[in-house]
């Protein structure tokens, strides 16, 4: 949109629309409610059970009966979705990422759990093996090699798992090729026709993941890097034509992942497809903010609802957020 040249001082003051609250929510460009959150939770064995994550301040592990405690919560506040991810300790993990597929996983029993007492949550689900496999990545291995075909097979069946306990949302994070393709055929063909898939189209390699890894158990997993299959942070053509052939394959939302450093690559993707477009504030843009917050050096109201805010100003219809419920708690002004 081109900016039409305003007349010059005193004719424009541009303060007049700011002298005001009622005169600045008037000409407000963006809103933020709890309509556009996307709260992450991680999952832990057991009962009755709250571990902190050192490395993400303020945010826990939950076990199972927590986990729908948590989804209770969402509902109160409106938050309209919530994103599950399981920590998996070392013994448990091998280098097929063969829990992934088990239907008693935490993930499919945290979902079934979930929906069963509050259906009216959306429950998100990813697709990708990395918190399963004893290497630490998204897919099989083959000495250093990623796997990619043999990959997207399995993660059609845990999609397929996924779906049967209660997910309403399939999000493959693993950046294989053709896997969203796949994961549409195998919901069509099994009858799963209304599931969406929120692809994460545009996810980077990078450095801002780490307390991400610490909190699903992944930190001390990992051999090397995803460098073959993550995208180059260098690369803001390349994802548009990531996006461009996840919406061909199927998916009915796509997401940027980083948030913050990638606003760029948000902008260009919502103003190229049109399409619900959603991102990621990672692990590493939350534990900066949530350890500032704590030493007191920023506002904790103002930089969380700010930072949210850029989001929706770059063009995301939505958010992924560990600060959520902090969110729609100073959203709903209680």
């Amino acid at each position: 949109m081109k900016t039409n040249p305003s007349p010059m001082f005193p004719a424009t003051r541009l303060r007049r629309n700011r002298k005001a609250d009622w005169s600045r929510r008037l000409v407000c460009e963006n809103t933020l409610s709890a309509n556009d959150l996307i709260w992450p939770l991680f999952l832990i064995q057991g009962k009755g059970k709250r571990e902190a994550i050192p490395s993400m301040p303020g945010v826990e592990r939950l076990s199972v009966d927590e986990a729908v405690r948590a989804a209770e919560q969402a509902v109160e506040l409106g938050i309209p979705v919530i994103a599950l991810f399981p920590h998996t300790s070392l013994d448990k993990r091998d280098p097929k990422g063969s829990l992934a597929l088990d239907p008693n996983n935490l993930v499919a029993q945290a979902t079934r759990a979930i929906k069963a007492a509050f259906p009216q949550i959306g429950v998100l689900c990813d697709a990708a093996l990395d918190p399963y496999t004893s290497h630490g990545h998204d897919g099989l291995m083959d000495g250093d090699r990623i796997l990619n075909d043999e990959t997207v097979e399995l993660l059609v069946q845990q999609s397929l798992m996924q779906v049967e306990a209660g997910c309403d949302i399939i999000a493959p994070s693993d950046m294989m090729d053709g896997r969203v393709a796949a994961i549409r055929a195998g919901l069509e063909k099994s009858g799963h026709t209304d599931t969406q898939i929120m692809s994460y189209a545009a996810k980077f390699a990078s450095a801002f993941y780490g307390p991400f890894r610490d909190a699903i158990g992944s930190t001390g997993a990992l051999k090397g890097d995803k460098r073959t299959y993550q995208m180059d942070p260098a690369n803001g053509d390349e994802a548009i034509r990531e996006v461009a052939l996840d919406i061909a394959e199927g998916a009915d939302m796509v997401m940027v992942k980083p948030g913050m450093p990638y606003l760029d690559v948000l902008t260009r993707v919502k103003q190229e497809f049109g399409m619900p477009t959603f991102a990621y504030q990672v692990s590493g843009e939350y534990a900066m903010l949530a350890g500032a917050i704590e030493n007191g050096w920023l506002d904790r109201d103002r930089v969380i609802l700010e930072s949210l805010m850029s989001f929706k100003r770059a063009g995301a219809d939505g958010v992924l957020t560990y600060f959520a419920p902090v969110a729609a708690r100073l959203l709903k002004n209680i």
